[in-house]
């Protein structure tokens, strides 16, 4: 990647600046990727909504917040 530092494919190491640009930057529709995520749970997994919701809010599993994943479910089936 141009600006970046250290081998590439071990973390590559960007100027602090740029990290920053990109954090500040960064445009994310968190409510579709909720969203996204949960179609798939539902479709290929045959999750549950109330197991859908739990792995979409999982600290080990999507880390959505509970708006987020409570919006997913609601609009699951739109």
């Amino acid at each position: 990647w141009p600006g970046a530092r250290g081998p590439p494919g071990h973390g590559e190491a960007f100027p602090a600046e740029a990290a920053q640009y990109a954090v500040d930057n960064v445009q994310a529709d968190w409510a579709a990727n909720a969203l996204e995520s949960a179609k798939v749970y539902a479709e290929h997994m045959s999750m549950s909504d109330s197991g859908i919701r739990d792995q979409l809010v999982s600290e080990y599993g999507d880390k959505f917040t509970p708006e987020e994943a409570d919006s997913a479910i609601a609009h699951l089936n739109d």
